[in-house]
């Protein structure tokens, strides 16, 4: 009886031994998991619009503003700013604004959607440098999700739209009544 109790220890101990295989020196040491930095970055276009359009939301025929300045501002849950920051366009008209130092202290009142907009905040130029409210530039463009991000091997950014924004031109000439 002894020696079948035995028999059964020792059978036990061998497939508790298969089940758990051994573990080397360089696996005891856990790896050190890489950090992925997650972005929230704003995107959006800054036009001068059409002395045609003027006193409407209408882009028809605007150009775009090189070197135009816009701001995103973020206010907390607590209605305080939370996040300043003014971004430059590129030549193209576009600035793509990347919110570092962003931070939610809350994860649905301080989401951007609910927390952040952009505002116009200065042209170079002279001849289109008044702020007009196309999309709310004036009070504050809202955020859009429209389902762009970026990957990259340590980096992810969620990619939000604001605007178009425009600034208009001081002098149009009185529109002529055929």
């Amino acid at each position: 009886m002894e020696s079948r109790k035995l028999k059964i220890f020792i059978s036990s101990c061998l497939l508790l031994s298969l089940s758990f295989p051994s573990v080397t020196m360089a696996e005891e040491i856990p790896k050190k998991t890489e950090e992925k930095t997650a972005a929230v970055v704003v995107e959006g276009m800054v036009y001068c619009q059409s002395c045609d359009q003027f006193g409407s939301w209408s882009l028809t025929g605007a150009e775009p503003i090189p070197a135009a300045k816009v701001s995103v501002i973020c206010k907390d849950h607590k209605d305080q700013v939370s996040f300043y920051k003014a971004f430059e366009t590129d030549g193209n008209g576009y600035f793509y604004a990347e919110l570092d130092g962003f931070k939610m202290s809350h994860n649905i009142l301080d989401h951007p959607l609910h927390s952040c907009h952009v505002k116009l905040v200065s042209s170079p130029l002279e001849n289109c440098n008044l702020l007009s409210n196309v999309n709310y530039g004036l009070y504050g463009s809202p955020l859009r999700y429209e389902n762009k991000r970026l990957f990259g091997k340590h980096y992810e950014a969620v990619i939000y739209a604001a605007g178009p924004l425009a600034f208009r031109p001081a002098h149009c000439p009185p529109k002529t009544h055929d």
